[in-house]
């Protein structure tokens, strides 16, 4: 008999089940209904659970200290009243009335001399150094919290296993530093803690860098992007890069760090006097870029919290990284935002200046030996430029190497740079040396700043040609690198001395490149000259490419950063949380899917004498083409990311197989939300569970085949090629090939559509039974199909899902940024 909401057409097996499919249709709108518009309360309500454990931990530490500081005062104030009344007590019984007591040792001592440092410790400190000091010691402090007592483990002994227990270890750590750094200015974050742990210190590795007759020129151009920059830029010291437009500031921090390609490189980078590669330091250098590539789904905390773990040391406890985490938020003024989205074009978060601070603190999270920047300043007003150089500043007295990029600093903040590099367009160098130095080089030139005129603004105005100096200097722009040069003794081109009229190179100073006088000139290139030039540098350009990313170096930096199988699990976490706050756009692809399935369903009814050809031809282009528009977001978005990742150490297999490993769950509930439409509408013979396993091959087929167009191709070029690719593919292996042409009978198997049509078909066919499958056998054979290769399909699809797979995760490692 038929279902109850059935209806069942005489002489047929079928029945009309459109009634369920409504059903299930309007369960399932009103499913994603709840989604779109919930999607965020999950996360929202984690953050607020974490807020306010961070609150309460920090309520804590402050309700302690202030109970400790005021029960030791209070011991004081009564040993002083104790000592005096004693005092008292025997000057009058000895009858001394003609002496006043002396009261010398009793009264407390002032709060600026040392023995009241010395005495004057609150029990939470001793408390915490006696901890600190003792590991393996069971005894904790005791927090009080209204009513209840936590007890707080010491990091290098038990580990502290919750969130309140680790939270009030990084506050309480943070708020003795505090009070520490009140009392010795020049004391940094780690040399406090230096202080008041004696056992285990730990310190960065410093790197120091030189360069000498440092030289980038553009390959198959002969321009000379950088040229002769010899100098060298200290631990512990904050370095200004500056100069014109053109000066090529981008490139020298470039050259430094090892990331230039396309040029051709001379002279020398020392790395703590040795010529090693600087890449090989990359686990401790941290790179700054002048864009603010920041994740905008995650907040200003996720983002920060995720490049310490993948960053720091493996072995660095949680509560350590914690610790480190917080003091960056608060060095750089975040804590108000810390819970905030850092936002996206489509979604408003942070503002510029607080995106920019995130910027920079995602290289501090990781506590790098050597922080190089580019522009951090840009966008930020003063106020904003001072607190980010103060925090770099924090980071340069404990031993990090800092040199940035910057355009028209104040006056101020000119002045808080230890040093100071001025390039001329060209690359050449004007100046190198200490910030309290160079208006008296620039002055022994004749180069004296105006007063009220910022002396950086004068100089960069100079070298642009728009201000002159004054004519009883003697010199004009063009001439001031030859000037540096001379002055340091450093060799000087023989092109380069004509700048200096009636000037010959001085005794003993070196030059370099000796003029040929039987060099002829060269004649122009020829159009087709340029072009073989162009696409050589490309090739070039390319090779350098293939080069930096897969020519592993020797790892001298001496940290042990987690392993792609935990980096995996990290970036599972920060992918699915991603994915969540995303929920909404995931509703959309899955109603559309439902209208889809609906539309074609009803459409394209079950043929007899086609097996329900037609209906799944339609179902392999939509399902297709709706799959790989949602599944370019993958890896479109997130390039810029992706590359500076990479940079930095984190592993791209992790990379990769999280982003694979979350859509998983798409790829496995699409083909349910399609079918739970088609399949009741337009009610093929076929069971729904082989419907389903043909889809699901593939979804997964032509997820990986997205993964390739999205990683290879820019967004558009992309989204046109997904759209293409299913339609003509279904037409060519829908091809009536009459002519029996090889050719297209051959493409026409190397089509997956060809073979999840055939699967949908063959599925759909072994329904029949009998005369009726025999009468029909002229319709399979039209199609070449064959009952016996449904499960030969499903492993082609599956097996192209794979190898497609593995060609985009070889191209995102092999084609980076230009």
């Amino acid at each position: 008999g038929c279902f109850r909401l059935a209806s069942c057409e005489p002489k047929s097996a079928n029945q009309n089940i459109t009634a369920y499919g409504l059903l299930v249709f309007a369960g399932l709108c009103f499913l994603l209904i709840i989604i779109y518009n919930c999607s965020d309360q999950v996360l929202a309500t984690r953050e607020r659970r974490q807020a306010k454990s961070r609150e309460r931990a920090a309520a804590s530490v402050r309700e302690t200290q202030a109970r400790e500081k005021w029960k030791s005062a209070k011991d004081i104030a009564k040993k002083h009243a104790t000592g005096l009344q004693s005092q008292l007590s025997r000057t009058f019984s000895r009858k001394k009335t003609s002496k006043m007591p002396d009261f010398k040792g009793v009264l407390p001592p002032m709060p600026g001399s040392s023995k009241a440092k010395k005495k004057d410790k609150n029990n939470l400190s001793k408390i915490i150094n006696d901890i600190e000091q003792d590991p393996d010691s069971q005894e904790g402090f005791n927090v009080q919290i209204g009513d209840k007592n936590v007890k707080k483990q010491a990091p290098r002994g038990k580990q502290l296993h919750t969130q309140s227990q680790i939270f009030k270890y990084a506050y309480g750590q943070i708020e003795k530093e505090k009070a520490l750094q009140e009392q010795n200015k020049n004391l940094t974050f780690s040399g406090v803690i230096s202080m008041a742990n004696d056992i285990d210190i730990r310190k960065r590795p410093t790197i120091e860098v030189a360069f000498k007759d440092l030289t980038l020129t553009l390959k198959g151009k002969n321009k000379h992007l950088l040229r002769c920059v010899t100098g060298k830029i200290y631990p512990g010291r904050v370095s200004a890069v500056m100069g014109p437009s053109g000066a090529g500031k981008t490139t020298f921090l470039s050259a430094l760090t090892g990331k230039a390609t396309g040029c051709h490189t001379t002279g020398q980078v020392l790395v703590n006097g040795q010529e090693s590669p600087i890449r090989s330091f990359k686990r401790i250098i941290g790179f700054v870029p002048q864009d603010d590539i920041v994740h905008g789904n995650l907040t200003v905390e996720e983002n920060l919290w995720f490049s310490a773990r993948c960053r720091l040391s493996a072995d660095l406890p949680k509560e350590e990284k914690v610790l480190v985490v917080e003091r960056v938020i608060e060095s750089l003024g975040l804590q108000a935002i810390r819970d905030s989205l850092v936002g996206t074009i489509e979604k408003r978060g942070i503002s510029g200046g607080q995106r920019k601070r995130v910027n920079v603190g995602l290289e501090m999270v990781m506590e790098p030996s050597l922080l190089i920047l580019d522009e951090p300043t840009s966008g930020l007003d003063s106020s904003s430029s001072q607190l980010l150089l103060r925090a770099l500043r924090r980071e340069a007295l404990e031993g990090v190497n800092i040199c940035m990029v910057l355009h028209q600093p104040s006056y101020t903040l000119f002045k808080m740079f230890d040093d100071f590099i001025l390039l001329a367009k060209g690359g050449l160098t004007v100046y190198h040396g200490p910030v309290n130095k160079v208006e008296e080089y620039f002055s022994s030139m004749g180069v004296v700043v105006p007063d009220r005129v910022n002396p950086p603004d004068y100089y960069i105005d100079i070298l642009e040609g728009i201000l002159k100096p004054s004519a009883s200097s003697g010199v004009n722009h063009k001439q001031l690198p030859v000037r540096w040069m001379l002055h340091n003794g450093y060799s000087v081109p023989m092109d380069m001395l004509h700048t200096i009229e009636g000037m010959s190179a001085p005794t003993g100073v070196p030059t370099q490149g000796a003029p040929n006088p039987n060099a002829k000139l060269t004649a122009a290139p020829s159009f087709a000259g340029e072009l073989w030039q162009d696409v050589k540098c490309n090739v070039e350009m390319k090779r350098d490419n293939l080069q930096l990313n897969f020519l592993a170096s020797n790892d001298l930096s001496n940290r042990t950063t987690p392993g792609s199988f935990i980096q995996y699990k990290y970036f599972l976490g920060r992918v699915g949380k991603q994915r969540l706050r995303e929920a909404r756009t995931q509703a959309v692809d899955f109603l559309i899917l439902l209208l889809a399935g609906v539309c074609l369903g009803t459409l394209a009814k079950v043929s007899d004498e086609s097996f329900g050809a037609t209906g799944y031809t339609y179902t392999v282009i939509a399902v297709s083409l709706l799959s790989k528009i949602a599944a370019l977001r993958s890896f479109s978005l997130d390039k810029l990311h992706y590359w500076r990742e990479s940079a930095s150490g984190m592993s791209s297999l992790a990379y990769f197989l999280s982003k694979d490993t979350v859509d998983h769950f798409s790829t496995i509930i699409k083909p349910l939300v399609y079918l739970s439409m088609f399949y009741f509408f337009n009610n093929p013979r076929s069971s729904f569970t082989d419907n389903y396993i043909v889809l699901l091959c593939l979804v997964y087929c032509v997820t990986g085949i997205a993964y390739v167009l999205a990683i290879f191709l820019q967004p558009g070029p992309a989204q046109l090629w997904s759209v293409l690719l299913p339609v003509v593919l279904t037409l060519l292996a829908t091809y009536d090939n009459e002519e029996e042409s090889k050719y297209v009978e051959f493409l026409s198997d190397l089509c997956y559509t060809k073979w999840a049509l055939e699967a949908f078909v063959i599925s759909n066919a072994k329904r029949y039974s009998g005369v009726w499958l025999i009468s029909r056998c002229g319709a399979l054979n039209k199609y070449g199909y064959d009952l016996k290769h449904w499960y030969q399909c499903l492993g082609l699809l599956v097996v192209t899902g794979i190898i497609s797979r593995m060609l985009a995760f070889f191209c995102m490692m092999t084609f980076q940024k230009k």
